[in-house]
């Protein structure tokens, strides 16, 4: 059987749009012969639509949308991932299915068993799980669907199994001759290679082909790489969709290909791909159109520039300058540099008098004596005004560009730099930020190389390091992954070489500072545990 896997953008609650996309998809697929055309899951409403799943008219724009599909379909077979009622009277009233529409109707319904509850997934919020599933007949075939995370009951390297049950082994046990799995699985570090190899263990054992489809784009917080797979009864890897990119992928069930290639993007390159897909799709899907970044001089807010114009291009991106007294006259070069450099619209707004003009008002009841925190961070307020002034007078969105080393221990002002709309390198640590300098300069010198070597610093006092306050960034970053991503605790984590007092410090700031990043603006998810929906920690707490 030829069979098309349309690995597509979906916008969520654009059901129009959508509709659009899987019609065009599957035009493209019939003039390639295709039989049978796949979609991701949820492509229809796009995913995840959160409580969206339980508005009635989304819910009721959603079956008018699916049977107005179907009854287009011919010989050739729709299999597209959708919010479905559940007919039976008890349970959640709606499944994650996978709809198979064939010959002007919809031919099968099979809905998702394996709910997630874990990190950003809450699906047992809204649907009821499928309690079997048998191959669907189509084309001969008895075709076993999954999706998503009905294949991840045994995930590789995990000695605990989160589920009593595996849907695809159930698949392959009822005589499915060919396995698909509808796929909504966000990108994160490292997960490319955990996927193929879930699936190549599904496939070695079931002997039999297996096609994966996934979503690809940006919603919201989450990134979705594509990267859809095709493997045969072997678990060899002999077809890859595009990663972080629209892709048709066209096969012959009964004559794959050979093995293909090995996956070739490196890990630093993943992570550029996927921060600047994620700034394109939520700007595209909100529908604005331009950005400003406030340029500092230093690598944070560089990074952020440099991918901001990737995905946008230079006529949508205005850089900033806002110096104050404490500010370098080499910072100030280097942002001119930088906005040079990417060709993109450059301002430079001082803030001194303004800074000044606060601390003339608030003179009484400051009372006067050493400038101290509260001071410092007036300079980062008056440079956040600026901006959402910019953007609120123009249109368009701040992107802030703290990392996730700062906005970890609290290392950032809020209503300051922490203003903007969305933050692009929140859950990237500063030492993979130096890393996304190196690799965004391989092409050409687009960041100064003096931001990149020059120590870290905020430049809200004279003479400001990072380090004045914080651990060498190696060392805070190797504690902060331990803590959030591996969630380890303080006497662990010290064990494995850190100084017990330096642990206990950070994991002090973390938990302290929960309140400030629960006023961040959403965050692009590209570790297994980013801040935001996926990290849900308490503000009001006691030690323990």
């Amino acid at each position: 059987m030829r069979v098309a896997l349309a690995q597509i953008d979906t916008t969520v609650g654009d059901i129009p749009g959508n509709l659009r996309l899987i019609r065009d998809s599957a035009a493209r697929a019939r003039d390639a012969g295709a039989q049978l055309v796949v979609f991701p899951e949820q492509a229809l409403g796009g995913y995840p639509a959160l409580d969206l799943w339980e508005d009635g008219d989304f819910l009721r724009a959603g079956e008018a949308a699916l049977k107005d599909l179907a009854r287009g379909t011919g010989e050739m077979g729709l299999v597209i991932g959708a919010a479905m009622r559940n007919p039976r009277p008890v349970g959640k009233p709606i499944l994650n299915a996978a709809a198979l529409l064939h010959r002007g109707k919809v031919a099968a319904v099979r809905g998702k068993t394996l709910l997630p509850t874990y990190d950003v997934f809450d699906e047992r919020r809204y649907f009821e799980p499928a309690s079997a599933n048998a191959p669907v007949r189509f084309g001969g075939l008895r075709i076993g669907i999954t999706i998503c995370e009905d294949a991840w009951s045994r995930a590789p390297g995990e000695s605990r199994r989160l589920y009593r049950t595996d849907p695809v082994a159930e698949q392959v046990r009822a005589k499915a001759d060919l396995l698909i799995n509808l796929s909504a699985s966000p990108f994160e570090r490292g997960k490319s290679a955990l996927r193929e190899k879930l699936l190549r263990a599904h496939a070695r054992r079931a002997g039999k082909p297996l096609l994966y489809c996934n979503q690809v784009g940006g919603n919201d917080e989450l990134i979705f790489d594509g990267h859809s797979l095709v493997l045969d009864g072997r678990g060899r890897v002999v077809t890859r969709g595009k990663s972080f990119s629209e892709d048709l992928v066209v096969v012959e069930t009964d004559a794959l290909p050979k093995a293909a290639a090995a996956y070739g993007l490196s890990d630093i390159a993943e992570v550029e791909a996927a921060l600047v897909l994620g700034i394109h799709d939520y700007l595209r899907k909100c529908g604005m159109h331009k950005a400003f970044v406030g340029l500092s001089g230093g690598i944070d807010s560089a990074v952020v520039c440099a991918l901001a114009v990737k995905a946008l291009g230079p006529g949508a991106v205005t850089g900033v300058a806002m110096p104050s007294l404490y500010s370098s006259r080499g910072s100030v070069d280097d942002a001119e540099a930088l906005a040079r450099s990417l060709g993109i619209r450059f301002l430079k707004l001082p803030i001194t008098e303004a800074y000044e003009a606060y601390l003339r008002t608030l003179g009484k009841p400051f009372g006067g004596g050493e400038v101290g925190l509260a001071e410092q961070n007036i300079q980062a307020r008056v440079r956040g005004n600026l901006l959402m002034a910019l953007s609120n007078k123009e249109g368009g969105i701040v992107l802030s560009t703290g990392n996730k080393s700062e906005l970890s221990v609290g290392y950032c002002t809020l209503y300051g730099d922490m203003c903007g709309g969305l933050a692009v390198i929140a859950d990237v640590p500063k030492t993979t930020v130096y890393a996304l300098a190196r690799w965004i300069n391989q092409e050409r010198p687009v960041i100064p190389q003096s931001s990149i070597d020059k120590p870290p610093s905020a430049e809200l006092r004279p003479d400001q390091k990072d380090q004045d306050d914080l651990p060498e960034y190696e060392t805070l970053d190797a504690v902060l992954t331990d803590y959030i991503e591996g969630r380890r605790g303080a006497a662990e984590i010290s064990r494995r070489g850190f100084s017990a007092d330096l642990v206990r410090d950070v994991i002090r700031r973390i938990d302290r500072n929960e309140y400030k990043r629960r006023q961040a603006a959403p965050c692009l998810k590209i570790s297994s545990k980013a801040f935001g929906v996926g990290r849900r920690m308490p503000i009001a707490r006691g030690g323990f």
